[in-house]
């Protein structure tokens, strides 16, 4: 497949199944992989020539989670996709959990969710009991099942603080020093939580709770 992909960007050329005849083309090819190309291009598994022709103008799009700020926009854009006819918001909650998560589905994965959300929501604004669980709980948020039967999603309870007498709490100590290397930072989120040895999911939820953006 990959000769007949080559020739055709190549000629301009392309032959139907069956026929013998040569038909010419004009079109312009967009192509997008999640694999790395140049290692399989090294392993033989992959032709270096193919690799060169769709080479010619390379975008680099990270990964969602590594732009977490693209969230909102997104969100807006694939609702309107999603749920066609309606007018669909999210509340501040909800989307204070979606950008806790860190999708390791991708964009794809931002879809799936927006449209479970969507279609859980009776009227036009969707908060977080119509997100996944996985989706809430990255944000400090458990299910709970109301005296009327439907699912809600509620803070859970930090742990209870050991603490001896005139002492403060290991949360405190966290926060406070979490703080102090906060207002000394001058990157971005990703540096600060890669200097604290933590995840990016979890410094913003650090931040979240102390308030902090």
């Amino acid at each position: 497949m990959q000769v007949k992909l080559l020739r055709l960007l190549e000629t301009g050329t392309f032959r139907r199944v069956g026929a013998s005849d040569f038909l010419k083309s004009d079109v312009r090819l967009i192509s997008a992989t999640h694999r790395n190309l140049r290692t399989m291009v090294a392993e033989d598994r992959f032709r270096q020539d193919l690799y060169f022709r769709l080479n010619t103008f390379p975008i680099a799009l990270p990964a969602l989670r590594e732009r977490l700020s693209d969230v909102p926009l997104l969100a807006e854009t694939l609702l309107a996709r999603v749920a066609p006819g309606r007018v669909l918001h999210l509340s501040a909650a909800a989307l204070d959990c979606l950008m806790a998560y860190d999708y390791p589905g991708n964009v794809r994965e931002l879809r799936n969710v927006l449209e479970r959300a969507g279609l859980l929501c009776d009227g036009d604004t969707i908060q977080p009991e119509h997100l996944p669980a996985e989706v809430t709980a990255a944000a400090g948020l458990t299910a709970k099942v109301g005296a009327d039967g439907t699912a809600r999603r509620e803070a859970s309870a930090p742990p209870p603080a050991v603490a001896g007498p005139g002492s403060r709490t290991l949360a405190e100590l966290e926060d406070e020093a979490l703080r102090r290397r906060f207002a000394a930072h001058h990157g971005n989120r990703k540096t600060l939580a890669a200097e604290l040895g933590i995840s990016e999911r979890t410094l913003y939820r650090k931040l979240r709770n102390m308030r902090i953006r």
